[in-house]
């Protein structure tokens, strides 16, 4: 319990983080070097003692309300600090590392967040929850957040570096992603072999590069995602679509808020909805460019796998394929899988498969709510031909980012994003999913042998 002296002291924060933007500017820097002050004098977070851990707990709650009312008061003044008045595009990180340049203690510095992506996720001492405050705060609002999401549609740095090379051979080999262009299609092909195209930070980065290239490739008509040949013991020499997100990785402390669970949704997926976001003399035609796509799904298509059906044009899947969101078993939320299923298998269906962790057989009649196409395995090769040919049609790519506008207006899907920011981060550092990802880890490993 909070005693007298503090919680008037805190009060007292409260107020000043509500004051002119310099006032609580001063106010938070200086409410966040006390809280840092007390953090440090405690041992390391695994060597901590229960009572220890309560009041590092107690003091880094502390330190988020006043983060979170300062957000409340100030985003947009921020945001347009940050900005230079929204006349520039900061990415997800880019914005984060001005933000604690120029507004000590209201995220993690480049310093506390290298120290964290050193250890186990269950040791550090959660400052990602502090982006998630941020960002959160940001996409609430009408104006930084819409501003943000333009940002995050531009196509980035890398892929404008590596686009004349793709447009003139053809074919590019990012790592985790093959990507080839062959009669009129880019084919995406997700090549992590060695953990059944489990994501991570790398493939997130590669994904939205890839994606950026096929936007961006004036011969490019349309997309194709599909998993490769994979060398695991259990699958070798078969295709997999994808089993969602790296655990292993989570629970080594390699999966980040910033770089994996807030730029996969507003980077690559969001881009496969929207398209890429260009400035050229065309334009004012379409701010966007946009092409249908399509998925075909052998194996499974697990967590994060699944969720990337939710965006695409046409899906395909093998006969012997199913789907599953894991949410309930792994903890976490299944990005934007709570905003967009329902749509597809409706409010009962989506709860089974999120909450209760049911999973769908390629064959059973509700698999047709997430595929357009079934087959055998032996004629999903031709079946995948025919769909890239129809979508090839020169009307498909309006029509399909109508219907895409008339089924997810913008401002849902930021209003999603501004919960999820939050409550994801909460997710990754709570004690279940800690125990969770250790456990299926462990598994995992002892699996792969």
């Amino acid at each position: 319990m909070i005693g007298g002296d503090v919680r008037a002291e805190w009060r007292e924060d409260l107020r000043d983080v509500r004051a002119d933007l310099a006032s609580a500017r001063s106010a938070l820097a200086q409410a966040a070097e006390h809280t840092e002050d007390l953090l440090a004098i405690l041992p390391e977070p695994e060597h901590r003692t229960s009572v220890q851990r309560a009041a590092a707990e107690a003091a880094k709650d502390a330190a988020r309300a006043l983060r979170c009312a300062f957000m409340d008061t100030h985003a947009d003044a921020v945001y347009d600090e940050l900005t230079h008045g929204r006349t520039r595009g900061l990415r997800l990180a880019e914005l984060s590392l001005a933000a604690a340049a120029a507004f000590p203690g209201l995220v993690p510095t480049v310093e506390q967040l290298a120290v964290d992506r050193g250890r186990p996720q269950a040791h550090k001492d959660g400052h990602e929850i502090d982006q998630g405050i941020f960002f959160g705060r940001v996409l609430r609002s009408a104006t930084a957040g819409a501003h943000l999401l333009d940002t995050m549609l531009r196509p980035t740095p890398r892929a404008l570096r590596l686009l004349p090379e793709f447009t003139a051979t053809g074919r590019i080999d990012l790592g985790s992603v093959r990507v080839e262009r062959r009669d009129g299609a880019a084919r995406l092909t997700m090549c992590r072999d060695d953990c059944l195209n489990a994501e991570d930070d790398r493939q997130v980065d590669d994904m939205e590069t890839a994606v950026d290239l096929a936007l961006l490739d004036p011969d490019v008509e349309v997309g194709l995602l599909r998993g490769g040949e994979m060398t695991h013991p259990r699958y070798r020499g078969k295709r997999v679509f994808s089993a969602g997100i790296n655990l292993k990785a989570l629970d080594a402390g390699d999966i980040s808020l910033v770089d994996f669970l807030l730029r996969r949704e507003l980077g690559y997926i969001h881009k496969l909805l929207r398209g890429v976001l260009v400035e050229d003399d065309a334009a004012w035609r379409s701010p966007t460019v946009q092409k249908p796509w399509v998925a075909a799904v052998d194996a499974f298509a697990i967590g994060g796998g699944a969720q990337l059906l939710l965006v695409f044009d046409h899906v395909l899947a093998a006969s012997d394929a199913y789907f599953s969101l894991p949410a309930a078993r792994e903890g976490i939320i299944p990005g934007a899988a709570n905003f967009r299923l329902t749509r597809f298998g409706g409010p009962r269906l989506s709860r089974q498969v999120i909450l209760e962790g049911r999973r769908i057989l390629a064959t059973e009649p509700e698999a047709r709510l997430l595929v357009d196409e079934v087959h055998d395995p032996d004629r999903l090769d031709e079946a995948v031909e025919d769909s890239l040919r129809r979508l090839r049609g020169p009307a498909v790519a309006a029509n399909r980012g109508m219907l895409n506008l008339a089924e997810e207006s913008p401002d849902e899907f930021r209003r999603y994003m501004a919960e999820f920011a939050l409550q994801q981060a909460l997710r990754t550092y709570s004690e279940d999913v800690l125990h969770k990802v250790g456990r299926f880890s462990a598994e995992k490993e002892v699996q792969s042998r």
